[in-house]
């Protein structure tokens, strides 16, 4: 009986299941309501009233009258829920409407989004808004200085990019002056595009360095891998993420360096090696990263843009950067670092709102407890999503799409070709050329431009070719006579490896009702078949190129059912050691919080050493006290990070012993958390009776986000080697 129990709660919590009528009720209580003169106060306790003054409001002041789904999904965020509206639906406004209800409850709303431009145009464009309701809102960016940050965070409602929410909470932790603290204590997290930000970004860490130094190229390296041939010196593996030298490349590689790689006692020059090869092999310029202004960076492999201030890890960065002949940037020492995960889970309420949400409902509820609520659309979607067109290989794929795209522009239809890198989109555009059509190019080399250019990818004969998430959060209105042609006509030149992703990618044409199409080209020999499914025999073509067999279309959706997993199980155990890690954080910053706003520092080192204390007896002597215990804390927990990160990167090889290794790791990282309180107190002693002694801090501290190694770490690598050669051995 128990499992039909729990049969029947999975049925009906099942992802976007959640039930609306509750809240379609009180907007049907909310259309009999009429405010003809002045707006009255708006109740919380009566959301139909709510929903009847703040519809109001938006009319007046922004000339936008929120539809009723506007304001389900209104209520969806107010009851802490992930609202999924399609395309065009008005999601900002519905977001807003949501931030204005928390913020007259008393809450402070931070609205977070993907990029600074979202966070900049959606605050100011709905400021009449919610000045009409008497919230103030305010935004902060990269640019944003001290004082200006700290005037946005003291708003009702602050709009930010999720990656300087979180640069602000670490630089907040590292405050050795109470007055200097920015950040308010966390309320609510209303999160824009919700899938990015809290599936997509989750992993990412974002970090706070200081003692910066130059990082280490290895140019010597770079030069020496691009001798040497693949196939006879170096194996790439089926799935493209690791990548080995041959019995007879080591021996080449020994001979030209004049040492031996597998030396125990010297495993740098092998890592330095095996760093340089991977730059070399497996990441790709114009795929992985774009070189500009004279250097590298890293492109988001979700949104087909630059990713803002992220990095690899340090060794990856240095063996890119000098593949590219490139000054390797600066690193330091890591004093601090949340994951987005982390950051997100402080909030006490959180909300969001995003067009494709029950792809990741499953990561919504495991990682947030949150719930999915669909919303239907205003205007039922008429687009017509055409079945796949697959082809045997990439350049079949190419040549029937460049055809499909020329004999479509020929009537004047708009067409917006996605793309899955930057390299492709440029490769696209030169064979378009050639035949005599102008498109316009959206990609990470251009992504300044992202929001003007994909406005018009809508207008009549306009050819855009974009990487994926083309103008997320900006609208494609048709031009004239769009409509009578069928409206904007989405291609996509290869299936990704999340099929939200795909979705996303349609959701571009069929706004508000507006007629559109869309169809994906496909080969059997794309990425997505050879790295996820590649030991499944893909079908015969059919006597003019096209593959029909339904069989083709099966392992499209099975490859990319395999790699959703794969990203799952990746989030998951990243999940599971960082939970440990943000949990020992908390327990930290409570005892550095004690220090920084009391006397606590002062008591403790008076009663270590009562002689010492007495003798000092000047006015001084409680504010040195405090900065000597905040100096032992923060220089105690950066090395504690760095013990974390060298556990983590050797931990793997404990399953070579039948052990678990994040059971391993939490139990070394709970035993060498013990011994860091311990530490404190005893530097921090040590440094009372030192009356010369120096806390020297960091001259400068910098911010970034460390991208996953896309390899794994290096003992990922060997683990897999080891158990490979195990299997088949």
């Amino acid at each position: 009986m128990a499992s039909f129990s729990g049969f029947f709660r999975n049925l009906l919590d099942r992802p976007g299941g959640l039930n609306l009528s509750p809240y379609q009720k009180i907007v049907e209580a909310a259309a009999k309501l009429c405010f003809p003169g002045e707006l009255p106060e708006p109740k919380m306790d009566d959301l139909a009233q709510f929903c009847a003054v703040v519809r109001e409001a938006a009319d007046r002041t922004l000339g936008l009258r929120p539809y009723d789904v506007q304001l389900l999904g209104t209520l969806a965020l107010l009851h802490g829920h992930v609202a999924e509206m399609a395309t065009g639906e008005g999601k900002t406004l519905s977001g807003a409407m949501a931030a204005a209800g928390y913020a007259l409850q008393g809450k402070r709303v931070h609205v977070i989004s993907v990029n600074d431009y979202l966070a900049q145009r959606d605050a100011e464009w709905m400021a009449p808004f919610y000045a009409a309701l008497d919230v103030s809102v305010g935004w902060i960016s990269q640019n944003s200085t001290h004082e200006e940050r700290r005037a946005a965070y003291e708003k009702d409602v602050c709009y930010g990019p999720v990656s300087e929410i979180g640069f602000d909470v670490l630089r907040d932790r590292m405050r050795t002056d109470a007055s200097e603290i920015i950040m308010p204590a966390p309320e609510v997290a209303l999160v824009d595009e919700a899938d990015s930000v809290l599936v997509d970004e989750a992993r990412v860490p974002l970090v706070l360095a200081g003692a910066a130094d130059p990082g280490d190229a290895v140019p010597e390296m770079a030069a020496l891998v691009r001798t040497l041939v693949r196939g006879y010196h170096y194996e790439i593996d089926e799935q493209s993420r690791n990548v080995f030298l041959t019995p007879k490349g080591a021996d080449s590689v020994e001979s030209i360096l004049g040492v031996e790689l597998y030396d125990e006692n010297e495993p740098g020059t092998l890592i330095e090696l095996n760093l340089a090869l991977h730059a070399h092999a497996l990441l790709t310029r114009d795929v992985d990263y774009i070189v500009r202004d004279g250097k590298v960076q890293l492109i988001n492999p979700s949104r087909g843009r630059v990713a803002l201030l992220q990095r690899w890890p340090d060794g990856l960065q240095a063996a890119v950067e000098a593949k590219e002949a490139l000054s390797p940037t600066e690193k330091g020492e890591i004093l601090d670092q949340i994951t987005v995960q982390g950051l997100i889970r402080r909030y006490p309420q959180v909300c969001g709102m995003t067009g494709t949400a029950v792809a990741v409902s499953e990561q919504l509820g495991e990682f947030y407890g949150l719930k999915v609520a669909v919303i239907p659309p205003n205007k039922p979607c008429v687009r017509v999503d055409e079945p796949d067109r697959l082809y045997p290989t990439e350049p079949d794929k190419d040549a029937a799409l460049v055809e499909m795209i020329q004999e479509m522009h020929a009537t004047g239809r708009p067409i917006l070709i996605g793309t899955l890198d930057v390299a492709e989109s440029e490769n696209l555009a030169k064979l378009l050329q050639r035949r005599g059509m102008e498109p316009v190019v959206l990609n990470a080399k251009n992504d300044a431009e992202e929001a003007a250019i994909i406005a018009r990818a809508g207008e009549l004969r306009a050819i855009t070719v974009s990487t994926q998430m083309a103008g997320r959060g900006t609208d494609i209105r048709l031009g004239e006579g769009v409509a009578e042609l069928g409206g904007l006509y989405v291609i996509g030149s290869g299936r990704h490896v999340s099929s939200r992703l795909d979705d996303q990618l349609r959701g571009r044409a069929g706004r508000q009702g507006d007629p559109g199409g869309s169809v994906f080209f496909a080969s059997m020999r794309d990425d997505l078949i050879t790295q996820y499914v590649p030991d499944e025999r893909p079908p015969a073509a059919d006597p003019d190129g096209v593959v029909r067999h339904r069989r083709g279309a099966y392992l499209i959706g099975h490859a990319q059912r395999v790699a959703e997993g794969v990203n799952l199980e990746i989030h998951r155990n990243t999940w599971r050691y960082t939970r440990l890690l943000e949990h020992q954080r908390e327990l930290i910053l409570e005892w550095r919080d004690k220090v920084l706003h009391t006397d606590a520092a002062a008591e403790a080192l008076a009663k270590a050493d009562p002689e010492r204390w007495a003798s000092l007896d000047d006015d001084s002597r409680d504010e040195r006290a405090r900065q000597i215990v905040l100096h032992a804390i923060d220089t105690c927990w950066t090395e504690h990070l760095a013990f974390l990160s060298d556990l983590r990167e050797g931990i793997h090889l404990r399953a070579l012993g039948r052990m678990s290794p994040v059971d391993e790791f939490q139990r070394e990282a709970v035993a060498e958390y013990k011994t860091l309180l311990a530490e404190v107190e005893r530097r921090s002693l040590e440094s009372f009776e030192e009356p010369g002694r120096d806390l020297k801090r960091p001259s400068a501290t910098w911010t970034y986000m460390v991208q996953e190694n896309p390899f794994g770490t290096e003992w990922d690598r060997i683990l897999k080697r080891v158990t490979s050669a195990v299997r088949h051995g």
